[in-house]
């Protein structure tokens, strides 16, 4: 069996450099659209549900891509033909959400554009695994946060230079976007899609022949766990768990029907549901012999490697302190630090604006810590080094409550930044070296459940707690993301790296650092 080769510096950085337009659309996202949606005529408690569009393409898109994208090989490569497909719908929704005439158009065109970036965005996750050796792919991945961190700086403040430098209006008529907005997100389409051309035309992909010289990986068509603590699931495993979690979502949503709960919690009764079903169905083929598309999709989730299991919990903890900063961050220092809760007062758009700043210093300190994190990990862990980021990043949420001068919140954004850096490297770093070649893409796409679970939750159910615990203070969901991503940090003792490596070694170190990537020949 072939060792992969080491990849060069520059290597790295052109198979990553896609992410600069993913991120540059992610941060034009989570800072302006709460601003878009307030602006065409949403209340603060009706936020969380419109960006319910988020977590839900996530959930669909990232697997059913992963497992088309661990099949295909044409004359763009095995990934390569998600990036440019989805590149270009994401480009075309970027100049679409800023223009959007009504609430309603707005929330789908939210649906569009991040069901495009998730189809560009899952591939390129798998691109490291598929591209890099074990020794190499927290350094891979570190690439792809400092892309990542130093983008969404420049994205989250292109409202702000547009208006402070350029001298664009900042503010507009009641019912339209300003055009600094506007401009943002057209610049924000045309960065996309070149980025990620960049990367299409400047990495070549191994060939399957390659790939399986490389891992002599066995037959695809092989009933053999992929890992050792598999266990085989039969068909009436799937009708059980199936059966039972139909039979949760339809309690839950009878119960939600007849006490008049927060009609946000459909949400989670309808995943229930929709789980169950999916469950069900697998089953039924399964039982019938057939092992391919949704049966072979349910039959990994159902068998994930037991690192991945172990990461997922502490994974759902930190996503949900993400999504309730993604969603209040803007409601919260507007009304916490400004003191306006006016959409059209310019007290309310400073504050906007200064959000923006304030993504782009937590997405500027990711970029600067991603370089960090290799040699972190090198001496401790890829765990424990995980674990400290988390901490630090939860103490930060929580002292945006306890800053009240808007100055001061930077020093919240650098604590944000460091947990966010380790979250876009430690976890993908441990879990591809678990999981299985030929199923890469399939397994980085379900991990992505953990991500998108703690969303839809905080989506059903932050608009109520705001309104009803925290009487209307959005503040207090950014303090308690705070307390979550702690949480998240003490989960993180339960996780075993199963690939231990050698801390004395860099030349085989999991850890290895840029600077080692360097001085490796190109192959």
């Amino acid at each position: 069996m072939k060792k992969k080769p080491l990849l060069s510096f520059w290597q790295l950085w052109n198979m990553s450099f896609g992410y600069v337009g993913i991120q540059f659309g992610f941060a034009l996202q989570n800072a302006n659209v709460s601003r878009i949606f307030e602006t065409l005529g949403a209340s603060v408690d009706e936020i969380p549900i419109l960006w319910i569009a988020g977590p839900v393409t996530g959930l669909l898109v990232q697997p059913i891509i992963g497992y088309m994208s661990d099949k295909t090989w044409n004359r763009l490569g095995r990934r390569k033909p998600y990036f440019l497909v989805g590149a270009i719908l994401a480009s075309l929704a970027l100049l679409m959400m800023p223009n959007s005439p009504t609430l309603w158009f707005a929330a789908g065109m939210l649906w569009i554009m991040d069901a495009s970036i998730n189809v560009t965005m899952e591939p390129m996750r798998a691109f490291v695994g598929d591209m890099l050796p074990n020794e190499q792919r927290t350094a891979g991945f570190a690439v792809q946060t400092f892309f990542i961190g130093a983008s969404s700086v420049i994205g989250s403040l292109m409202p702000y230079l547009l208006t402070n430098v350029f001298g664009i209006a900042n503010t507009a008529p009641e019912g339209h976007v300003p055009d600094s907005v506007k401009w943002s997100f057209i610049l924000g389409g045309v960065v996309y899609l070149l980025a990620v051309l960049w990367t299409i035309f400047s990495v070549r992909e191994y060939s399957p022949e390659e790939q399986q010289a490389f891992h002599g990986e066995e037959d695809a068509e092989s009933d053999a766990p992929d890992h050792a603590d598999a266990i085989v699931l039969s068909p009436r495993d799937y009708y059980l768990k199936g059966g039972l979690a139909l039979l949760g979502g339809l309690a839950l949503t009878m119960a939600v029907w007849e006490l008049s709960w927060d009609k946000g919690l459909y949400i989670l009764s309808f995943g229930a549901c929709g789980y169950g079903l999916l469950q069900l169905v697998a089953a039924l083929f399964y039982g019938r012999g057939k092992k391919r598309g949704l049966v072979e999709l349910m039959h990994d989730l159902n068998n994930m490697p037991s690192a991945m299991r172990q990461l997922s919990l502490a994974q759902m903890f930190t996503w949900f302190a993400l999504f309730a900063f993604f969603i209040y961050s803007t409601a919260a220092v507007t009304s916490h630090h400004y003191g306006s809760t006016d959409p059209r007062s310019e007290l309310y758009n400073q504050g906007a604006n200064w959000v923006g700043v304030l993504m782009s210093v937590y997405n500027g300190v990711a970029a600067l810590v991603a370089f960090l994190l290799p040699a972190m990990a090198r001496r401790t862990s890829r765990v424990k080094t995980h674990m400290v980021c988390l901490v630090v990043g939860g103490l930060g949420l929580i002292s945006m409550y306890l800053f009240r001068q808007p100055g001061l919140l930077i020093v919240s954004m650098i604590g944000l930044g460091v947990a966010w850096a380790s979250l876009l490297t430690m976890p993908y770093a441990i879990l591809s070296s678990v999981v299985p070649y030929r199923k890469m893409g399939v397994y980085m796409g379900m991990f992505n459940f953990f991500i998108v679970i703690p969303q839809i939750l905080a989506a059903a159910i932050l608009g109520l707690v705001v309104r009803t615990l925290f009487h209307g203070h959005a503040i207090f969901a950014l303090v308690l993301g705070g307390i979550s991503m702690i949480i998240a940090a003490l989960l993180m003792l339960r996780v075993q790296d199963e690939q231990p490596v050698s801390k004395s070694d860099p030349e085989t170190s999991a850890e290895a650092t840029f600077s080692d990537a360097l001085e490796q020949p190109t192959p």
